[in-house]
């Protein structure tokens, strides 16, 4: 159910499962991002991985910036890396980041041309086919339209898709992309409202509530 002010009360993903949370944005995406993962407790009992469009020939310092942001360990992405809960992976400049069938990620080059690079397109597509319903995709600010149809197929593999509302986002393109897929995405929230809602998913108790 999409909610448009608030999350409504979250239904836990199953016992058992290894979730992944995939956060992917592009303009005013990184204080969007640093804000949720501020919020989220060290032992989150899901895989991260955040993804932030950024020029291929930038050397990226999103690890570190990030890495002061959040109790959990935040590292760059590199090929062959598995999944593991706890730990934020960020995409790094200049390679798409994919991820494997054993739930592994896999870098590519991106090559000097768009389509928006790293691309949360083919991050989630990826995504989505390793790891099914175990997937949340959480678009926030962005312009263009990347992670739309990466959300369309965590939808379509039974996973869960959230996005910031235009008042929170500082540019809306890439939320309001993928929610101009009819049916794709389950929540629309504000952007403190996001982290709430990922505990919600998990089944773990809100920041300062007694569990």
């Amino acid at each position: 159910m999409v909610s448009a002010t608030g999350p409504p009360e979250p239904v836990p993903l199953p016992i058992g499962a290894s979730p992944v949370v995939a956060i992917v944005s592009s303009a005013g995406g990184l204080a969007a991002a640093g804000l949720v993962l501020s919020a989220l407790p060290s032992d989150l009992g899901a895989a991260v991985i955040v993804l932030q469009h950024v020029s291929p020939d930038y050397k990226s310092v999103l690890p570190a910036i990030l890495g002061k942001l959040t109790a959990m360990p935040v590292s760059a992405a590199y090929d062959g890396q598995p999944l593991v809960s706890g730990h934020v992976a960020v995409a790094p400049s200049g390679r798409h980041l994919l991820v494997t069938r054993d739930r592994r990620l896999a870098l590519i080059a991106s090559g000097p041309y768009p389509p928006s690079r790293p691309s949360a397109d083919l991050l989630l597509a990826t995504l989505a086919v390793a790891a099914g319903p175990d997937v949340i995709a959480v678009v926030l600010s962005g312009r263009g339209n990347d992670g739309a149809t990466g959300s369309t197929a965590v939808h379509r593999f039974g996973g869960t898709v959230i996005t910031t509302d235009a008042d929170t986002s500082h540019a809306f393109g890439m939320p309001e992309a993928v929610i101009d897929r009819i049916g794709t995405v389950d929540h629309i929230v504000p952007l403190d409202r996001v982290a709430p809602l990922l505990l919600g998913l998990l089944g773990r108790p809100r920041l300062g509530r007694p569990a």
